[in-house]
């Protein structure tokens, strides 16, 4: 196919949709990212701190790679000016229906998983 994906480096396998969205958030990380947000999470070290345990280094490859698709929103803290917050936009919104379905199956057909009580935070 020949065609990279804006912000990513990752080139197109193919036109299926389903490969085309797994070229983009595929990976090991980007769908827990999408997963924290939804869950109310804003801040790098809160992502940091969920149980998988992402690295420094991917978790901010990451985040840009979201950032560059138009995923999510990275924004100054107003409260702290050194910090940033990171928001989903309306198309990361919609990437998280994928994510809620994903563990809606996960709950049906994986014995012994459940959502985090706390709400992930």
């Amino acid at each position: 196919m020949g065609r990279r994906y804006r912000g990513t480096g990752r080139q197109r396998r193919s036109n299926c949709p389903i490969a085309c969205t797994l070229d983009l958030v595929g990976d090991r990380w980007s769908l827990l990212i999408v997963r924290d947000l939804l869950l109310g999470k804003t801040r790098f070290d809160e992502f940091l701190a969920s149980e998988e345990g992402i690295a420094t280094n991917i978790l901010s490859s990451r985040l840009k790679v979201l950032e560059n698709l138009g995923f999510v929103d990275r924004k100054g803290d107003d409260r702290d000016g050194r910090r940033v917050q990171y928001s989903l936009t309306t198309s990361g919104k919609l990437l998280g229906k994928l994510v809620q379905g994903i563990a809606d199956w996960g709950l049906r057909n994986l014995p012994q998983t459940t959502l985090a009580p706390d709400g992930g935070k």
